[in-house]
């Protein structure tokens, strides 16, 4: 699964890199974002232009009575179209989550390591997500998102079974806007990617800066 990630790219940086408007409000470097907080997703607006818009992360489906339960921060790649809670924002509101790096947390003994993986270029990067649009009886609409997820690929499965779908190139990512293929979310490759282990303090989510970013030296 993936819990954590990072976005410290500046907006204009992004909106380059991924052709898409520049957002409204200005976004902050993002260090360790959690479940439910606001995060940038690149989507089609009406029009079809690429807009980045600030959304919930965990979906709330569009025919939610309401909010309840655990946040559905992922969505597994394997049955985007079997489950009811992603088959219709997997066929008409996909977007691309942008991150510059996620965390996981390795398993040894009573303890749990945390892990960062990114780009070894450092570029930011997009991971496949779903989104979508709850109106509640009363009160603003509540747009969300989940981030989908597939088996790990070489680097990352010593530390976890899972990753999300990150797109090795812009093709790829422009290609999940476009049409909801399954044949898209495989591992990424890992020869782009690497990974290193920080600190325990990306477990508090309150802890939101530049440190958490740091190796640990053996």
């Amino acid at each position: 699964m993936c819990a954590r990630y990072s976005q410290t790219k500046a907006p204009a940086e992004i909106a380059r890199r991924f052709k898409a408007r520049a957002p409204k409000s200005n976004l902050q470097p993002r260090y360790n974002i959690a479940p439910t907080q606001q995060a940038p997703v690149l989507r089609l607006d009406a029009e079809g232009a690429r807009e980045i818009a600030l959304l919930r992360w965990g979906l709330v489906p569009s025919w939610s009575k309401e909010i309840v339960g655990a946040p559905l921060i992922n969505a597994r790649a394997e049955t985007l179209g079997e489950k009811a809670s992603f088959k219709q924002a997997f066929e008409r509101r996909r977007c691309l989550v942008l991150a510059d790096g996620f965390y996981e947390w390795q398993k040894a003994g009573k303890d749990k390591l945390p892990w960062r993986f990114l780009r070894q270029d450092g570029e930011a990067f997009a991971m496949a997500g779903l989104w979508d649009v709850w109106r509640p009886a009363q009160g603003d609409p509540v747009e969300s998102f989940t981030i989908v997820t597939t088996a790990a690929n070489d680097l990352v499965r010593p530390v976890h079974d899972r990753m999300p779908v990150i797109f090795p190139d812009e093709e790829s990512a422009s290609a999940w806007l476009d049409r909801p293929s399954v044949e898209l979310l495989a591992p990424c490759p890992t020869f782009i990617m690497d990974a290193y282990r920080i600190g325990p303090a990306v477990g508090n989510f309150r802890n939101d800066d530049e440190s958490l970013l740091a190796p640990v030296v053996a």
